[in-house]
């Protein structure tokens, strides 16, 4: 387990991880942290209107939110290296629906992303 604070910075670096043709697309979402989700198994969750949903029409929203839930993470992590790779494989996962891909999009680039990664060798 770590603290809440090494946490927080956790989903900090897994943010600044995102490529930053991706990051500059990011317009009002908040990234919170909570201990626990609605789920015991639930890592992140998306709320909010995907921004292929949105229209130049729609008037002022408040901010989008990524959650992404401590516990389960640490439940799942088998060192803190594993951790930290959990953290930014849920921010990418959440950030994907941001952006309008639904479940079944977002684990077919995940499954494209790891493939590429074991090739890699990272």
């Amino acid at each position: 387990m770590v603290s809440p604070r090494e946490f927080d910075r956790l989903v900090e670096r897994a943010v600044r991880k995102i490529p930053a043709r991706f990051r500059r697309r990011l317009h009002n979402v908040a990234f919170v942290v909570e201990q626990e989700g609605p789920d015991p198994n639930l890592l992140g969750l998306y709320h909010g209107v995907p921004l292929t949903q949105r229209s130049v029409y729609d008037s002022f929203q408040m901010p989008d939110q990524i959650t992404i839930y401590q516990r389960p993470h640490e439940r799942l992590a088998r060192d803190p290296e594993h951790l930290a790779k959990l953290v930014e494989d849920t921010v990418w996962h959440e950030v994907a629906h941001y952006f309008g891909m639904d479940e079944a999009r977002v684990r077919r680039a995940e499954r494209r992303r790891g493939a590429e990664r074991r090739r890699r060798g990272g």
